[in-house]
């Protein structure tokens, strides 16, 4: 048994190897072309900056999250815009905007930052207001 052991060690690396590449790939392949991944809606990604209500409300609600990531000890004043917005698809927005903060925190300038949140409610925007709707999914830029 001694003698095959290298030769039973290729053989089984051979055989793994095969069947990987005639029986998971192509399952693999098949299940990525597939709709299992696919979401359908109304709102669709765009690589140029956009600035509707929805992305509107989207640059607010980072701010409120952002004033009251860093607390009431920060003095804070928002531009009236982003500098930019981009969807991102099934209403998922990148706002990339300038804030500038002053008081007693180690934030104090202006800074810029990303946000990238996600509307819940997908084709429903009656709930666009309410922040619940709504989830941060990160914030970079500042130390919050």
């Amino acid at each position: 048994m001694k003698k095959y052991r290298t030769l039973i060690l290729i053989a089984g690396l051979t055989v793994l190897l095969l069947s990987q590449y005639k029986l998971v790939m192509p399952f693999i392949y098949k299940v990525a072309a597939s709709d299992l991944f696919l979401v359908e809606s109304k709102d669709q990604a765009s690589q140029l900056p956009i600035s509707t209500p929805l992305s509107n409300i989207a640059f607010m609600h980072c701010n409120n999250y952002i004033k009251a990531e860093l607390g009431p000890d920060a003095v804070i004043a928002f531009p009236e815009k982003p500098i930019n917005a981009w969807t991102l698809g099934n209403y998922q927005y990148l706002i990339s905007a300038e804030v500038n903060i002053t008081g007693n925190t180690s934030n104090a300038g202006v800074k810029k930052y990303a946000c990238r949140i996600t509307y819940n409610n997908g084709d429903n925007d009656e709930g666009a207001l309410d922040f619940n709707n709504w989830s941060i999914i990160g914030v970079s830029g500042l130390d919050i």
